[in-house]
């Protein structure tokens, strides 16, 4: 089903990146099309309550966290693209993913910093070239995700297959299922 009339079918309004205020080395980073750029209330920006209003399955919203990991000796971090119905599997996937014996979530300060966008609104789009980029398989599995666009009262909408068309994008199986988080 084409993008256009997936987002008919939810209560969202268009935005051009111009009138969104993105950031702008997200606004430089979305390609030309394939991603519809939509307002969304900041109080309804986390996922749960997004979902809750918008009326998108939390299969549909796909988040994009940073995590720091050691290697060489110096700390590194990378940005992990996932499911808002899944749990990343820190310490066996993406541990093994990333080649190092230690994953942890960065510090919101520091995520922030890192990638010039509001905590709660990071994306996959726009980040610097430093941070490896890993995608879980189960997102593209998805017709179509929903993913912050680097400020809260903004989102994206868009096929996955466009995260694949991002330097350096890896993707793997990241996550488990909630029911089998435990």
């Amino acid at each position: 089903m084409p993008l256009n009339a997936i987002a008919r079918r939810f209560p969202i309004q268009p935005l051009t990146p111009s009138e969104a205020s993105l950031p702008a080395s997200v606004a430089a980073a979305l390609p030309p099309d394939g991603v519809i750029v939509f307002a969304c209330e900041d109080a309804h920006s986390d996922t749960a309550a997004f979902s809750e209003r918008y009326g998108f399955g939390l299969d549909d919203c796909a988040n994009t966290l940073i995590v720091k990991y050691p290697q060489n000796g110096e700390d590194r971090f990378a940005a992990l693209v996932s499911l808002g119905s899944r749990r990343l599997d820190l310490n066996g996937a993406v541990r093994l993913t990333l080649g190092t014996r230690k994953v942890s979530m960065a510090r919101r300060e520091v995520a922030t910093e890192l990638t010039g966008m509001a905590f709660g609104g990071i994306t996959a789009f726009g980040l610097p070239a430093s941070l490896r980029i890993l995608v879980d398989a189960a997102v593209m599995a998805r017709e179509f995700v929903v993913m912050g666009a680097g400020v809260r009262e903004t989102k994206l909408l868009l096929a996955p297959a466009v995260l694949q068309r991002l330097p350096g994008v890896e993707v793997a199986e990241l996550t488990l299922p909630v029911s089998d988080a435990g």
